[in-house]
């Protein structure tokens, strides 16, 4: 059965063609993204459905939890497909208070790595963020050369194939340029957040994925009345529409969106469906400037 996922395309991540349509495992952890979920027979529904759906790339790490999310998709998904591509990240740890602290050591982010092979059962990750720690889920343009050496180092080894970034700037993106080649960039980007329009154009014309986080407007999701009204007019729910407006702003956009909800998941997974009008593309996308949105 062809799902409608595959009407949104797709783009190339690494050496890999993926459907632009993924999904996101963060909320598969418990609440704040750590310890086990509420209900983990739920969560391996939704990778199941995922998969069975058409979605050939999964983004996680092994810091949400810590280890349960990736032990999680293990547990559904093992073996997995030949066509799935699993995206992780490294750069942080959560200690016992659930807390988020910067891990960027030679010997952590080797652990980290280790972490993420063991725990999704993996000989080699398909693709490796790393992910700078910046403040409230903005990038802060400070030096990544030495942790991204010791990545590119375990690259040589063979035990990653391709390597991202999470939460840069462009100058960054840059610097990390000079050491290995940079497959796909995850930064905060949605329909009211609007900072990184140019980087994602700059980075469509070097053939460089951009994967939004929070596109769904995060912990605190996207309230507009503008994608209100545009939703009613549509028969679409609001989320939908903000999803469809990302696979329209650019072709290289990959979409991670996340729930623990296998209904959720099919609702995210419609939005490829959406066509959105230039008149409607031209209303939503005052909203990241007219303040419109809250929440």
């Amino acid at each position: 059965m062809t799902h409608p996922t595959l009407q949104s395309g797709t783009f190339t991540l690494g050496d890999r063609p993926v459907k632009r349509l993924g999904y996101g495992a963060m909320q598969l952890a418990g609440p704040g993204v750590f310890g086990p979920p509420r209900d983990r027979d739920a969560a391996l529904a939704v990778l199941r459905e995922a998969v069975a759906l058409g979605v050939d790339h999964i983004d996680t790490s092994d810091f949400y939890g810590p280890h349960v999310t990736n032990q999680i998709i293990r547990e559904a998904l093992h073996p997995y497909p030949q066509d799935l591509v699993i995206v992780t990240k490294v750069g942080a740890r959560r200690p016992d208070d659930g807390s988020w602290v910067p891990a960027m050591s030679r010997q952590e982010l080797t652990d980290a790595v280790h972490d993420n092979l063991r725990n999704l059962g993996l000989d080699v990750l398909d693709v490796v963020n790393l992910r700078m720690m910046g403040e409230s889920h903005g990038p802060s343009d400070g030096p990544l050369a030495e942790p991204l050496t010791v990545l590119a180092e375990l690259q040589a080894q063979g035990l990653i194939r391709h390597l991202g970034l999470s939460n840069v700037t462009p100058a960054q993106l840059t610097e990390a340029q000079t050491i290995t080649e940079i497959v796909c960039v995850q930064n905060m980007y949605n329909l009211a957040h609007r900072e990184d329009d140019k980087f994602i154009d700059d980075l469509a014309a070097q053939g460089v994925a951009y994967v939004p986080f929070f596109p769904l407007g995060g912990f605190n999701p996207l309230q507009s009345s503008a994608l209100d009204a545009v939703a009613t007019s549509l028969g679409a729910t609001p989320m939908q529409v903000a999803q469809a407006w990302l696979l329209q702003r650019s072709p290289n956009i990959l979409l991670i969106s996340g729930t623990s909800s296998v209904g959720h998941l099919r609702e995210n997974l419609a939005a490829a469906e959406i066509t959105l009008t230039a008149e409607v593309l031209t209303q939503l996308g005052d909203i990241g400037t007219s303040g419109d949105q809250q929440g």
